[in-house]
């Protein structure tokens, strides 16, 4: 396993009781709590704005953090178990491996499913209706957005558990399914293909996470792209809530092209008492970069963090359209400090901006064409609401007039943890 991540020299004093040697007792989570306590001190972006604590009161670290933050602006610092972190990043997977949401008249739907799943060998794909979980119909759950219930529902995400389910395919035909939940490395390259257009031949790929299989991943999606000349890129980014800034750095080089090497891809903006980690990042030399002259991305509530980095970088130096929904909003990031290899910390300890200085879009980006999540249908059908106004506006030049008044915005559950929505993290390549 690699080192991970930016270890900043002026808090590695403070992790003495988590740094965890072979005669040092197990840390326990008040131990854990008081390391986390000194280091939000020191390091949290907005350490001066944090609610007075005393940590005494907070029995381990992660109560703690939750009453540390800066909660105006701060949905995103967290606390994750170190095993489950690292699984988590380095591709692992332990479920049946689907996002379920609502379509536009609250049918539940496979929104989005792995292609190592146990369901995607049996022929499930985004797009399924899912009548029933064990014997109990789905529909109304997600429609409460009662995400206890859902998951009392699905069951824990332990490897063996059997759930059965209760499918209606894309031709009408009832299927029922009983499969165990597994563990599997997922592919963050969700769909890879090319859209022969009037105006040319249109790369379009959908992007899951920014995790360490990602940059394989990209370089073969990549070098289809560059091999067939491609003129433009819908890049949909709808599910894609965030991770490594390395891994968003080389998606980035890819579409800027060799043309940009050297040029500010993100700068880092720490809080006014580490001022000498301010970093930036640049282009990259790829070797299948593309030169784009726009990019089309697609974008959801979901779409945060490194996602919307990427856009942000990319606004400078290319015309950036955006169909879909307003993104999340995380204009920042996080550096990681592991303690005792039980926990991994987490806080929000510095901000983004591009080459222009452009920053703080804690609003999120706004798209230019407002359009619903399709979810009746799969990712490369043209029908699909999303892809459908890319398509338009590449071959005509402007979006559909169909108004965004029939926009909704409906409930969607995965079975990712909760700490893996709108991540931002470093870690050293």
């Amino acid at each position: 396993m690699k080192k991970l991540l930016f270890f900043l020299v002026t808090v590695i004093t403070l992790m003495g009781s988590c740094k965890k040697e072979i005669t040092e007792p197990e840390v326990t989570p008040a131990m854990a709590r008081d390391t986390l306590y000194f280091l939000m001190k020191d390091v949290y972006y907005w350490y001066n704005l944090m609610p007075s604590v005393n940590r005494l009161e907070y029995a381990d670290p992660y109560t703690l953090l939750d009453a540390m933050r800066y909660k105006e602006l701060d949905r995103w610092s967290f606390v994750a178990d170190y095993d489950e972190f690292i699984a988590e990043m380095e591709g692992t997977f332990v479920g049946h491996g689907f996002r379920i949401g609502l379509d536009e008249t609250n049918k539940a739907r496979i929104a989005m499913i792995y292609k190592n799943a146990p369901l995607y060998s049996l022929g499930v794909r985004r797009g399924w209706i899912v009548k029933e979980i064990n014997d109990v119909e789905v529909a109304p759950i997600l429609l409460s957005e009662d995400g206890a219930a859902y998951s009392e529902l699905i069951q824990p995400s332990t490897a063996g558990i059997i759930n059965k389910f209760l499918f209606e395919n894309p031709d009408g035909v009832e299927v029922t399914i009983s499969t165990a939940k597994s563990s599997f490395t997922i592919n963050s390259v969700i769909l890879y293909d090319t859209l022969h257009l009037s105006s040319g031949i249109t790369g379009h790929l959908v992007f899951e996470s920014f995790i360490e299989p990602s940059e394989e991943e990209l370089a073969e999606a990549f070098q289809y792209f560059y091999n067939n000349n491609v003129k433009d890129l819908i890049l949909d980014l709808r599910y894609n809530s965030g991770g490594y800034l390395y891994v968003a750095q080389t998606l980035s080089s890819y579409i800027a092209g060799n043309g940009h090497t050297g040029t500010a891809f993100a700068k880092l903006v720490y809080n006014d008492k580490l001022t000498f980690a301010n970093k930036t990042f640049n282009f990259k030399t790829t070797p299948y970069p593309l030169a784009l002259q726009r990019l089309f991305v697609i974008t959801s509530r979901l779409t945060a963090s490194a996602s919307e980095a990427v856009m942000n970088s990319l606004t400078p130096l290319l015309n950036v359209y955006k169909i879909g929904d307003i993104t999340n909003g995380k204009p920042t990031g996080m550096d990681g400090w592991p303690c005792g290899k039980k926990y991994f910390f987490w806080p929000i300890t510095f901000k983004t901006v591009n080459s222009l200085d452009e920053g703080d879009f804690f609003e999120g980006f706004y798209p230019d064409k407002l359009t619903v999540d399709d979810i009746s249908r799969d990712f490369d059908n043209r029908e699909e609401e999303c892809l459908r106004e890319a398509i338009q506006y590449i071959e005509t030049g402007s979006f559909s007039a169909k108004g965004s008044q029939d926009f909704s915005r409906k409930a969607q559950f995965s079975e990712k943890p909760e700490w893996m929505n709108n991540t931002f993290v470093l870690r050293n390549k």
